[in-house]
């Protein structure tokens, strides 16, 4: 009952809000909301209505990518696929205030496993905003939470072929529920974000009801020298060759209340819930070509480890630890791209019998074609696994990746 009253209260304060509409002087033609996977330097194939109550917005981005892999202890193996593959519809509809936007996912690995009795994960946002001005913006749907930097960027705005990692470890990924966004970015002054959300905590596509907790989620943004230019904190690399140095900090905090699965959002299912706290910190930096960026991301959770009653070897837990990345770049002027990329991992010695430590060495080679949106894109990662054993693992891929899209 407490959810269902916490929910019910935010859902009148965004009601409250929405008869408060504030008219514009110019129409609003792309939905841009900090928790979209907003890149687009393109328009899409976009159609309005010729009294202007509607708009509609089409996009489609497509990866296609061929790995080789040496894992050791494991045959060396050439893997070729689809990664992703999606569409997007945005716009309006009544009013430029009251947006929406839709993300579809046909790839195998978007996609997962189809189980018996589980949803097909389709659907990546289904989510509707209500902005007022350019300061606030209230959304209720599903749609991707205010967590780390490099998983609120789109994957078509990355500048290797995947994140991190400790994204993939540690990240909250998307969730259904409300959130709230005051955004005050000025181009080269002191500038400023608040972001929160209260979710289910279950990730998307859920629908089982027999959860009774909730996610909360709240991060905070900084830009000391002003905001990047055409919202260049939400992809990587310096493709604007910012005249001036830009920096963002950021921190966010979540807490995710008897968490069903072992990432909270993401995950099998635990055999008990769990109640799970994650913190994240991102650095940014771009100027003239050059970009660096710096993360740091944990989750804790009191005894991790659960149990299947009928059977006491069969275990699943909350991948609990902390990880740190590193990544830095320069753009040359005919547009191909150097990158380097650091990532290091712990798991907390609660679940390390299970989980190795982890290193990744990255090195990378984009060609901009179209800035992200077609880009050629060739990378090596070396990585190095440590067993609480004593025993350690080495594994390296090799690959190649095509990225294009409107």
């Amino acid at each position: 009952m407490n959810k269902l009253y916490l929910l019910v209260g935010i859902l009148l304060v965004g009601v409250s809000a929405s008869a408060q509409i504030v008219k514009y002087d110019t129409l609003r033609t792309e939905v841009q909301h900090a928790a979209l996977p907003y890149y687009s330097y393109g328009k899409g194939l976009g159609l309005t209505s010729p009294d202007s109550i509607f708009q509609l917005n089409i996009r489609f981005r497509m990866q296609n990518r061929v790995t080789y892999f040496d894992n050791e202890g494991e045959e060396e193996s050439i893997d070729g696929q689809i990664r992703r593959l999606r569409l997007r519809f945005d716009g309006y509809v009544g009013s430029p205030e009251f947006m929406y936007s839709i993300q579809l996912s046909f790839a195998p690995e978007d996609v997962g496993e189809v189980e018996d009795g589980r949803n097909i994960n389709i659907i990546r946002d289904a989510v509707l905003v209500y902005k007022p001005n350019d300061h606030w913006d209230f959304s209720f749907g599903q749609t991707k939470l205010p967590g780390n930097r490099q998983r609120l960027n789109s994957s078509g705005g990355l500048q290797l072929t995947d994140r991190t990692i400790n994204n993939s470890r540690f990240n909250i990924d998307r969730d259904f529920g409300f959130q709230v966004h005051n955004t005050n970015e000025f181009q080269d002054k002191f500038s400023y974000n608040f972001r929160g959300a209260v979710s289910m905590g279950d990730g998307r596509n859920w629908t089982d009801n027999e959860d009774t907790g909730i996610a909360l989620t709240g991060k905070a943004e900084i830009y000391p020298f002003g905001a990047f230019k055409k919202t260049g904190a939400y992809f990587e690399g310096d493709l604007m060759r910012e005249p001036k140095p830009k920096l963002m900090l950021s921190g966010a905090y979540h807490q995710n209340n008897q968490a069903k699965r072992e990432r909270g959002q993401t995950g099998r299912d635990l055999f008990e819930s769990r109640t799970m706290r994650s913190a994240f910190a991102d650095l940014i930096f771009k100027y003239n070509g050059w970009s660096f960026m710096s993360a740091y991301m944990n989750r804790t959770s009191k005894n991790p480890v659960t149990f299947n009653p009928e059977d006491n070897n069969d275990v699943r837990y909350v991948f609990v630890g902390e990880g740190m990345d590193f990544q830095g770049s320069y753009l040359f002027r005919n547009n191909f791209e150097l990158i380097g990329r650091y990532s290091n991992q712990w798991v907390d010695d609660k679940i390390e019998m299970f989980e190795p430590n982890t290193q990744q060495f990255s090195l990378g080679l984009t060609k901009y074609i179209w800035e992200h949106a077609f880009k050629l894109q060739a990378e090596a990662t070396y990585e190095i696994q440590d067993f609480y054993i004593g025993t350690k693992e080495t594994n390296w891929y090799v690959r190649f990746q095509i990225e294009i899209g409107i």
